[in-house]
């Protein structure tokens, strides 16, 4: 049975194939892009794409036009077609992908006849039936610049793939960043029909990876520092072997079959109008959940071990996703009622089901209690049922005679980790008839990691061939049955999909040495490792390197961190001596935020450890606690309503709200937020635990943040280890874990053999190559050299810069730096410039990111100006002007700042500076601003006004109603080209205007006028 069970269902209709073999590749010599261009259409018409030999966006209408008259058997007379084809390119983009997507997937016609016809775009249920096709090298002048693509699929006439290539050895962020060029410049021009695109492809041949269209609106909506380059997709086959060249792709992706699914069953429109396209082992894990319950149900094995299975997916993989998409699809089965997904604290419920909607709006139903979970239960339009274990335990306890019981339901577990766990297993599967059951975990249990007092029974036959319960450690496989797919942390950080860790361990107590960890795990010292010099010591510690571990800066850029305690008095005792040195720091710059939150008594929701702590005391000391958040942040929580407390929390931490987070258990599992990089640690993890509070720390974010950073209080060097080779290999070490400082800082050769430099060896390098008095550099070769050197430089500062050891050995002085980033900003102006213009080369990447990390703001320039103001120190003088010309955010306030120093060495020190300073910003931005006024010939009043609400909003907004009722230009006119340009022209002074006075408290005075 089992064999026959895995024919099914590794069979070809899957869509991330088993085991891939890579082609023998025949290349010989230099490959070219067109040569790269040529191959791939060659590969795709062997594949059955047909080739479309066209040059224009134009003419790509009469071919949507004959598809889907093909595919909807319909034949548009002309005016059917114009108003049909109006109303479906002038739509957003998101209006575009949403009419693919939702269902439906199509849109009506208004017939010559007053009729009305569904006019489909796609064929979901006979895949087969959709047409597919390929253009290349077509022209879109319609855009602010005339662009031309290289490689696009059409599926029933719509471009719903691009691809972008770049020729070998080319970085492929610079084909990422040709792509973001044509969404600025063109793909909205003309007809729009690029809108349609749902996927990105960019490759260079030797790599290759996807991504949705929408990813970069919605990540400039969220946060300004997101590098989306991150949050490209490695193809892989079912073992997670990844699919790189671009002809191995060509031939797994571009598969029809592949391709369609991906494109129609494995993409997510979520109600935020982000398109989510699923990464191959989220794809991977959900059909072999599907094949298990299809086999299941036609082999009537429901309701035993062989319907039931688990999935090992890290933490940070997008777990939800993989069963929001999974728990969809098997409600499409006909036979299947209900579909559980089961988590094990009621705020894991109300967070799954936040995002289940966002997926999808009202997709599942969450339970506030056990009553709301009957009557969802009852509810024949309740497919979707999000609950935690207790209420469904109770459920069962309660309602014996449900008739549930009898019907076919897939339940989804969530992790569940929990001693009381196996009990309330045992409860749901003796009563259900007809169930499948699967459950999801990062860090499964085997027998070395699991709970003494954690038991689970099974049938095993005894002597005499009868069935009998036996208990025994419950383990995941014991619990779940076998493991379906894994995608081990080990992947997750091949892939770049999780980042690795760095630990470092701080020594806070001598011990005898030569002795284990195993030897003293038994011994108490919690009372000699709560001493209050240690934890003032520690506390300082954290303090003084913060900014440090958290790469925050003067423009407080970065990140937070969670404090993870042993019990719930160190946390206190750790919040008491934060307060205690906080009330003393003067710098506001260093004023962190700190907050705690833990459970104050026995919770059945929340697995927290007191401990021994006085309850009573824990709580009067948590509603002191909550006393200090309110005020830091004028809000009214208390401890009757703590899930609003720990929900608000919750926000806080992703807002970057709360710099330091204390806790003891909680949000050190199934909490995520991008902006966390740092994990203090005094408690000792070991195994599971460990690996998931690490984790909170490793989600990607942007080029800065380039792993998790765990500062460990306590020796966890063994026990890391060791839940590094149980969830990984013997040699996850190496690749989960950063490598050393001096490797860093002297160079290295990884496991390839291929050395690498280190960061004393670059800088010689660049004192040497690139004198300062070389500069203005002449040939196109030098500047390309210098900016690839220098990215090389910056990256590793940006590792080295969290080491404490960095500041003593950083042999590239501060002053020099600045120099020469300098020149890095004048090229990058120069070549990438306001309007994107065309780089040098193809293949020259700038790494923009890292240098606003360091960026200082316009209030630490003020600030050193009004020092230089009061003692005319010429060490502030050159200390600003440094600063400012290395600035990329301030190059455009150059001109008023170094003004405005002038000024201020004429004027006398005893007039008050702040004053001064406003008068001078005050008559710079009305003279600008009328200026732009007279010469644009605009109305003085609305557009004041929506200057004003821009600054309000730290946003410029350049589309909509509110800047068309600025600029008023003819709508009929004979040259419209010239019309488009004038209207760019006025946009782009305005929103310079107010890149340039935004920052220098210009709200101020514009409200003080």
């Amino acid at each position: 049975m089992q064999e026959q069970q895995d024919l099914i269902a590794l069979n070809k209709y899957n869509t991330i194939v088993a085991n891939f073999t890579p082609r023998k590749m025949q290349r010989k010599g230099f490959q070219s892009e067109a040569e790269l261009e040529d191959n791939l259409i060659k590969d795709l018409r062997d594949m059955g794409y047909e080739y479309l030999d066209i040059n224009s966006t134009i003419e790509l209408e009469s071919n949507l036009k004959d598809k889907l008259e093909r595919l909807n058997n319909i034949t548009f007379s002309n005016s059917e077609w114009s108003r049909f084809y109006k109303e479906i390119t002038t739509k957003t983009k998101s209006d575009k992908i949403e009419m693919i997507q939702v269902d439906g997937y199509s849109s009506l016609l208004s017939r010559d006849d007053g009729s009305i016809k569904n006019i489909k775009f796609i064929d979901k249920e006979n895949i087969n039936n959709n047409f597919l096709q390929v253009i290349s090298q077509i022209n879109n002048k319609e855009g602010s610049y005339k662009n031309r693509y290289d490689v696009s699929l059409l599926v029933n006439g719509l471009p719903l793939v691009h691809i972008e290539l770049k020729k070998r050895g080319v970085d492929l962020k610079e084909a990422f960043n040709q792509i973001a060029r044509y969404n600025k410049e063109s793909f909205s021009s003309g007809n729009a029909l690029f809108e349609f695109v749902h996927i990105f492809v960019i490759s260079n041949g030797t790599q290759t990876k996807y991504y949705s269209n929408t990813l970069r609106d919605l990540l400039n909506k969220t946060s300004n520092e997101s590098n989306h380059f991150s949050f490209c997709i490695t193809f892989s086959d079912a073992n997670n072997k990844a699919i790189l060249d671009l002809e191995d792709f060509t031939q797994t992706f571009f598969a029809k079959r592949t391709l369609l699914n991906i494109l129609f069953k494995y993409c997510v429109f979520k109600t935020d109008r982000e398109l989510l396209v699923m990464r191959p082992y989220q794809i991977a894990a959900c059909e072999r959940i599907l094949d298990k319950i299809i086999i299941s149900h036609n082999y009537k094995l429901y309701g035993t071990r062989d319907s039931c299975g688990y999935i090992w997916h890290s933490t940070g993989s997008g777990k939800t996703l993989t069963s929001f998409k999974t728990s969809i699809l098997a409600t499409k089965l006909g036979y299947i009622k209900k579909v559980f997904f089961v988590v094990d604290r009621k705020d894991l419920d109300h967070q799954t089901m936040k995002e289940y909607n966002k997926y999808q709006d009202k997709a599942a139903n969450s339970t506030k209690n056990t009553e709301q979970l009957k009557k969802s239960i009852q509810d024949i339009n309740s497919k979707i049922i999000i609950t935690t274990i207790q209420k469904l335990s109770i459920f069962i306890d309660k309602n014996p005679q449900s008739s549930i019981y009898n019907e076919e339901v897939v339940l989804i577990f969530d992790e569940c980790h929990r001693s009381q766990f196996g009990k309330m297993h045992q409860n749901i599967i003796k009563r259900f008839k007809k169930y499948y059951i699967f459950g999801f975990t990062g860090t499964p249990i085997f027998e070395e990691n699991a709970q003494a007092n954690n038991y689970t029974t099974i049938k095993v036959k005894n002597d005499q061939g009868i069935n009998e319960e036996r208990a025994v450690q419950a383990t995941t496989e014991r619990l779940f049955g076998k493991e379906l797919h894994s995608y081990t942390i080990l992947n997750a950080i091949m892939d770049k999909n999780v980042l690795p860790f760095n630990l470092e361990y701080y020594s806070t107590m001598k011990e005898k040495e030569n002795i284990t960890d195993e030897e003293v795990r038994g011994i108490d010292k919690e009372s000699a490792l709560m001493n209050e010099k240690r934890i003032e010591k520690i506390v300082r510690y954290i303090l003084e390197h913060f900014n440090q571990k958290t790469k925050r800066n003067v423009s407080n850029i970065g990140f937070n961190s969670i404090f993870a305690t042993s019990s719930v008095e160190a946390a206190k005792l750790y919040y008491k001596e934060f307060k205690k040195q906080l009330e003393k720091e003067t710098n506001p710059l260093n004023a962190r935020k700190v907050g705690i939150i833990y459970s104050y008594v026995a919770n059945d929701d929340r697995d927290e450890i007191d401990d021994g702590a006085d309850s009573l005391d824990s709580k009067r000391f948590l509603e002191d606690a909550l006393r200090d958040y309110n005020k830091m942040f004028k809000s009214n929580y208390s401890l009757s309503d703590f899930d609003a407390y720990y929900k608000n929390v919750s926000e806080r931490v992703k807002n970057r709200e709360l710099d330091i987070l204390i806790v003891v258990n909680m949000f050190l599992t199934g909490f995520d937020s991008k902006y966390i990089n740092t994990l203090w640690v005094d408690k000792n993890l070991y195994f599971h635990g460990l690996l998931q509070s690490f984790s909170r720390t490793n989600r990607i974010l942007n080029d800065v943040k380039k792993f998790g950073n765990i500062v460990c209080f306590r020796n966890l060097q063994e026990a890391t280890n060791e839940s590094l080779k149980l969830f990984g290999d013997k040699e996850a070490r190496n690749i989960v874990l950063l490598r050393t400082f001096r490797e860093y800082l002297e160079g290295y050769s990884d496991s390839d053999g291929n050395y690498n430099k280190g960061y004393n060896e670059l800088v010689e390098e660049l004192k040497d190559r690139f004198d300062l008095a070389k500069f203005p550099l002449n040939t196109n070769n030098d500047k390309k050299e210098f900016i690839s050197l220098f990215n090389e430089i910056l990256k590793l500062e940006n590792i080295l810069n969290v080491f404490d050891e960095f500041s003593d050995n950083n042999i590239l002085d501060e002053a020099l730096k600045q120099d020469y980033q300098s020149h890095y900003i004048s090229l990058y102006n120069e070549l990438r410039g306001d309007n994107e213009k065309t780089p040098i080369n193809d293949d020259l990447v700038f790494e923009i990111e890292l240098i606003k990390q360091v960026e200082v703001n316009v209030e630490y320039i003020l600030m050193l100006l009004e020092k230089y103001y009061k003692d005319q120190n010429q060490e502030y003088r050159n200390k600003i002007l440094k600063s400012i010309e290395s600035s990329l955010t301030l190059r455009n306030k150059i001109d008023l700042l170094r003004e405005f120093l002038e000024l201020i060495e004429s004027t006398k020190s005893n007039e008050d500076f702040n004053n001064l300073f406003k008068d001078f910003i005050k008559e710079k931005y009305y003279y600008e601003f009328n200026k732009i006024i007279k010469e644009e010939n605009l109305s003085s009043e609305t557009t004041s006004e929506f200057m004003q609400h821009s600054f309000e909003n730290n946003k410029f907004q350049d589309k909509g109603g509110d800047i068309d009722r600025i600029i008023k230009l003819p709508l009929f006119a004979q040259n419209q080209l010239e019309i488009e340009n004038k209207r760019q022209n006025i946009i782009y002074r305005l929103k310079s205007f107010f890149e340039r006075f935004i920052d220098l408290g210009i709200l101020n005075i514009i409200n003080n006028n």
